[in-house]
């Protein structure tokens, strides 16, 4: 069985991740890639009151199923499919649906904290950081979880200045060190890209024989 090329896209939110991703897809074609954002695994928060879901810390690794995610991709790698949950960020709940993937040439996977965890990081070949300004990354948070997520102005300001830039500086920031290539101006970036994928076919070739 061929190996999988495991890709990992990291960076502060707003910071241009979803694009860079996007642009891997387009570039080496959606079939050969099985593409897993660390969002989708957010544990359900049903049950909790409006005021727990006000001062919760979705920007702490704890947040988030790792475990789930790593779990997933050494069955990508192995060739089996998985179920991605789908997770309703408006009711902070995961939904009773799931999101099938099957095993590609290339797996690859974005999130904020994805080299924050060890049993994460140890499953990519290839680790990109995408670095962005923090003014254009809370412009950019602002403008998605307004029209995407249904917050309010002031909710987005405060859960920034509560949790998502102390967990920036604490967790974020920090895990750029484990990088392979870090990109500035996100998807924007031909340059780099152009080095991304190009490693990528070089790998897949190789696995390939």
């Amino acid at each position: 069985m061929v190996q999988a090329v495991c890709i990992g896209v990291a960076g502060g939110t707003g910071s241009g991740k979803t694009t860079v991703a996007n642009a891997i897809v387009q570039r080496i074609g959606a079939e050969r890639i099985a593409y897993l954002q660390h969002d989708s695994y957010y544990f359900d928060l049903k049950g909790y009151s409006h005021e727990e879901l006000l001062h919760h810390n979705f920007d702490h690794p704890d947040a988030l199923e790792s475990q789930l995610l790593a779990h997933h991709l050494r069955e990508l790698k192995a060739g089996r499919a998985v179920e991605v949950p789908i997770y309703d960020f408006t009711r902070h709940v995961r939904t009773a649906q799931t999101r099938h993937v099957e095993p590609r040439g290339v797996i690859l996977v974005e999130g904020i904290l994805i080299f924050c965890e060890p049993a994460l990081r140890e499953q990519f070949d290839i680790k990109i950081f995408v670095d962005t300004d923090a003014d254009l990354r809370f412009v950019r948070r602002l403008r998605r979880d307004i029209s995407e997520r249904g917050r309010s102005v002031e909710s987005v300001i405060h859960q920034y200045m509560e949790t998502v830039r102390p967990m920036h500086l604490e967790f974020v920031e920090p895990s750029k060190r484990w990088a392979d290539l870090i990109i500035p101006e996100g998807g924007f970036n031909s340059v780099a890209l152009d080095v991304v994928c190009a490693r990528v076919e070089a790998q897949l070739r190789a696995a390939e024989g």
